[in-house]
């Protein structure tokens, strides 16, 4: 009996395959977190009504599982971040991937080139790393983007950060924001915590927990607006722009080429607003990703 992979190795081997079982269905994989399962559930909705087989690896790790997973061709199909391609690429110190267009262009380029792998349409939201701030001292203090956080820091104010041991110490975290924004953040000012999910984070910041009032948080978060923080703006393009776009193999695309197609409405629709309501949705409200990403594609017209 064929395996998934039984005709050849590699591209080939998939395409013969294929064809030795007849229209084999798509692997869809994703993140195991929240946004990618949700990511995830509109690509297989968008597909199966488009007629695409499909199968559903949703949810199976972490970046380097799920970049892991596409490579070896256990998947065909998933989102990734543009700004993700810096670090497979051991570009992180390039200035492009803090540009949209570039960065996506650059991402692109050098995954087919070196991969197959092809990155068709992004989608125009721009979930990146962030720091976000209670409404109530936003409104009080005029914060509107990180230059303005970084005068209310210099100015003696008292600022406390709740943040991931990650964010505080990488490079591209907390350190990324202080040079381009000029304070600088003392420990005294820093509440670390374990695990540092942005959900602790942002709830910390909105709870005042331990006289904090300011968190790491990411553009696209669901729990933003039920914790009523706000996102300051990165006006200076510290942090590389974190776009989501789906990530195809070549090889699949030489079977389905209908996917570029079917896929580019859907992620066109996801700009800042419209994934933070779908990231709310199952965060706060409790919605199956399924359900969620349903209701979405359907009041759009784009699933019956």
């Amino acid at each position: 009996m064929l395996t998934r992979r039984g005709c050849l190795a590699g591209a080939l081997g998939l395409v013969l395959a294929r064809k030795c079982w007849g229209a084999a269905p798509v692997v869809v994989g994703s993140k195991a977190d929240l946004e990618g399962g949700l990511l995830g559930h509109l690509m297989l909705l968008a597909l199966g009504r488009a007629g695409i087989a499909t199968q559903n690896r949703l949810q199976i790790g972490s970046t380097a599982i799920l970049r892991q997973a596409l490579l070896s061709g256990a998947i065909d199909l998933c989102v990734e971040y543009t700004g993700n391609a810096a670090f497979f690429f051991h570009q992180e110190g390039d200035p492009v991937w803090r540009d949209a267009e570039a960065g996506y262009a650059r991402a692109a380029a050098l995954d087919y080139q070196r991969n197959r792998l092809v990155w068709l349409a992004p989608a125009p939201a721009d979930n990146t790393w962030a720091i976000a701030v209670p409404n109530r001292l936003a409104r009080a203090q005029n914060l509107v983007t990180l230059d303005d956080f970084a005068r209310f820091a210099r100015g003696g104010n008292r600022v406390k950060l709740a943040a991931s041991a990650e964010f505080v110490e990488s490079p591209a975290g907390l350190p990324a924001f202080e040079a381009a924004y000029g304070f600088k953040l003392t420990a005294a000012q820093l509440l670390v915590l374990s695990g540092g999910e942005t959900s602790a984070t942002m709830k910390a910041a909105a709870d005042g927990l331990s006289g904090v009032n300011a968190a790491m948080a990411y553009g696209a978060d669901g729990a933003l607006k039920a914790l009523d923080l706000r996102v300051l703006e990165d006006t200076r393009h510290a942090e590389p722009v974190y776009a989501p776009a789906p990530v195809a193999r070549a090889a699949i695309l030489e079977l389905y080429p209908q996917i570029k197609e079917v896929l580019a409405p859907v992620f066109a629709l996801l700009d800042l607003a419209n994934l933070r309501d779908l990231n709310e949705k199952v965060a706060i409200e409790g919605q199956d990703p399924s359900v969620a990403a349903g209701d979405f594609l359907r009041a759009r017209g784009l699933l019956d």
